[in-house]
């Protein structure tokens, strides 16, 4: 079959099932395309061929003896930022090009135990901190819907494997949109969880009150099979919540549009810098939402204006911490022939690390440091707990709340964005992770330059289940979902 990389899931499940194809023919479909398409859109940092033809010869063998799972011998794409044993997990820098993960992530755990075959790690913003993808040491990753444009960041390769139809579905990470903008712009489903619901073990560290994974897909159908897999408590996890995990894919249909309260925050479609075909493409997804049965409710989010300043405190305080551990010392990059330990510790991190990750830990660092603490840091967690607090607020109200998942579509590759340009581009997607909630991008048509617009739905906590369900109900009435991006269509 030549057109397998054009089935869903669900698709493709039922197909290995009912022995239509081999996971090892599927698997070799992708490794073929991957070797033909990718070397133009630069999405995969690691291919692991021996790995995924293993993994699909067990889940053939498992299929054969009637013991697989729904989900045996399906390839999957792991953005490289989840520690995956034997195989090289880099973070898209150079400080951790060498560093081959001695364990497995929860995610990668569960996703071979549900049988999911790794195709390989894709590429991402240098410690997952950028909005392009460009500041991966391996280089930009291209849009497949237009290879002169960013796939968006920091997930970018998750994103472009999905768009380029190279792997069916990725694994992001979502600090402060990561998963859902490079979703919106490439014209996908990405979902971010509420946080502590899926595992942070394994995920190397950003910042970790807003660090959360997430499935990317075309749909909503696609995404929820991933969550079904990766969701969940885990013990190694000291932020991992331990609550009762829904069945994403059976509540599919569970929320019922008709009746539902969604809430239009007036704030968003008046920020500055709001591109005008992206904001009409939004309204008319939420005009086709009410023509479903939704109701829109016009609602206050007050705190817009600190959502940049706050998270651009707290993120590097963060960052700055949790990176102290790359000194040159026990793993990662190693500078030569250092004179003495200072020698080491400075030219190993000024040799590994790429330039928005010094801006972001010099940033942290001054936040942190003494006499400022309390003026910045302490200051921002404060204000954190307001932007946390007006949206339960609104939830009072309406059951989501919409918004753009980004002012603009993609940029240009190298359109060199200064740092306060690309930080404005994530005033839609931070306070979701400030204020710890679910999040999900749904794409609803094309800007005039044929570049995808996402539409973003905003849950209370551990509501993924009905956000997934109205975006799955919303892709039974359109087809945006389906379109596909240009280079995937000349390689069908």
């Amino acid at each position: 079959m030549t057109n397998l990389h054009r089935l869903s899931i669900r698709e493709l499940s039922e197909g290995l099932q009912q022995g239509k194809f081999s996971s090892r023919e599927l698997t070799q479909h992708y490794l073929k395309r991957i070797e033909k398409i990718d070397a133009q859109v630069k999405s995969y940092v690691t291919v692991t061929p021996e790995l995924a033809l293993s993994q699909a010869d067990a889940a053939d063998a498992a299929i054969k003896a009637g013991n697989a799972i729904a989900l045996a011998g399906i390839p999957l794409a792991h953005k490289d930022i989840f520690c995956t044993q034997g195989v090289r997990t880099s973070a898209g820098s150079k400080m951790l090009d060498n560093f081959i993960s001695p364990y497995d992530a929860t995610v990668v755990t569960k996703a071979k135990a549900a049988g999911l075959v790794t195709l390989g790690k894709v590429n991402m913003d240098e410690f997952a901190m950028g909005s392009t993808s460009e500041s991966s040491y391996y280089g930009a990753t291209k849009n497949p819907w237009n290879l002169d444009y960013v796939p968006g960041g920091s997930s970018g390769g998750s994103a472009a494997v999905v768009a380029a139809d190279l792997a069916p579905f990725a694994t992001g990470t979502d600090t402060g949109g990561s998963i859902r903008q490079p979703a919106s712009f490439c014209g996908l489903t990405g979902l971010k969880p509420t946080y502590g619901r899926v595992s942070r073990f394994g995920i190397i560290a950003f910042a970790s009150s807003l660090d959360q994974a997430g499935p990317m897909a075309r749909s909503a159908e696609d995404c929820a099979y991933l969550m079904n897999v990766i969701a969940g408590h885990d013990a190694k996890d000291s932020t991992s919540v331990d609550k009762e995990v829904d069945n994403y894919v059976a509540n599919l249909n569970a929320t019922s549009v008709k009746g539902l309260r969604i809430g239009i925050p007036k704030q968003y479609f008046n920020v500055a810098g709001l591109a005008a075909d992206v904001k009409a493409r939004v309204e008319e997804s939420l005009k086709k939402l009410e023509d479903m049965g939704a109701i829109l409710v016009e609602v206050d989010l007050n705190m817009v204006e600190a959502y940049v300043p706050t998270y651009y405190l707290i993120a590097p305080a963060e960052a700055s911490s949790n990176l102290s551990r790359y000194d040159g010392v026990r793993y990662g990059y190693r500078c030569e022939n250092p004179v003495d330990l200072m020698d080491l510790y400075k030219r190993s991190r000024s040799e590994g690390f790429g330039e928005e990750v010094k801006r972001r830990i010099l940033i942290g660092t001054y936040a942190l440091s003494a006499g400022y603490y309390d003026a910045y840091y302490v200051k921002a967690q404060k204000v954190r707990r307001l932007i946390q607090q007006d949206f339960l607020k609104a939830f009072e109200q309406v059951d989501v709340i919409a918004a753009p998942s980004a002012p603009t579509t993609a940029y240009k590759i190298g359109a060199n964005l200064s740092p306060t340009e690309m930080y404005l581009g994530d005033v839609y997607t931070l306070a979701v992770n400030l204020a710890g909630l679910p999040a999900i991008n749904a794409p609803v048509g094309l800007d005039d330059h044929n570049l995808p617009v996402g539409l973003q739905l905003i849950g209370n906590y551990w509501s993924e289940s009905q956000l997934l369900s109205i975006v799955h109900q919303y892709q039974q009435n359109t087809d945006f979902h389906t379109q596909r991006a240009a280079i995937a269509e000349e390689n069908a």
